[in-house]
């Protein structure tokens, strides 16, 4: 049950990304990557919220689910790593909130260009 309730919240998440997203390139027609970080940015209000609400009320295990990992997880994943980051500030761990902020973006990145120069290094091998 825990799996098709990730799997449902995860498909929801997944459209409402793709509505959102789109939305928001045709309102804006900007070069910039507006939709991406409309989803990001609304995601993390989105975990921000319904943690408030989670600890106000108390959510059943299989809402949480369906909730935080599926929704979000499918929405997008920045608001987990927002949330984590925003955990971490809470318990006074400035330190690993700095590294996690630093270690995810940087390396991020160049794990994407890595990835590239890895598929180019591929495709000349497969020609």
């Amino acid at each position: 049950m825990k799996y098709l309730l990730i799997f449902l919240g995860s498909g929801t998440g997944g459209l409402a990304r793709f509505a959102l997203s789109t939305a928001t390139y045709k309102l804006f027609a900007a070069t910039f990557p507006v939709g991406t970080l409309a989803v990001n940015l609304a995601g993390c209000l989105l975990a921000g919220f319904l943690t408030g609400l989670a600890g106000r009320l108390t959510l059943p295990p299989d809402l949480r689910l369906l909730l935080f990992i599926g929704f979000l997880g499918g929405f997008t994943t920045l608001s987990t790593f927002g949330l984590e980051t925003f955990d971490l500030i809470n318990q006074w761990k400035f330190g690993s909130a700095a590294a996690n902020l630093l270690l995810t973006n940087l390396l991020g990145v160049g794990l994407v260009f890595a990835g590239y120069l890895l598929f180019q290094g591929v495709s000349k091998i497969i020609r």
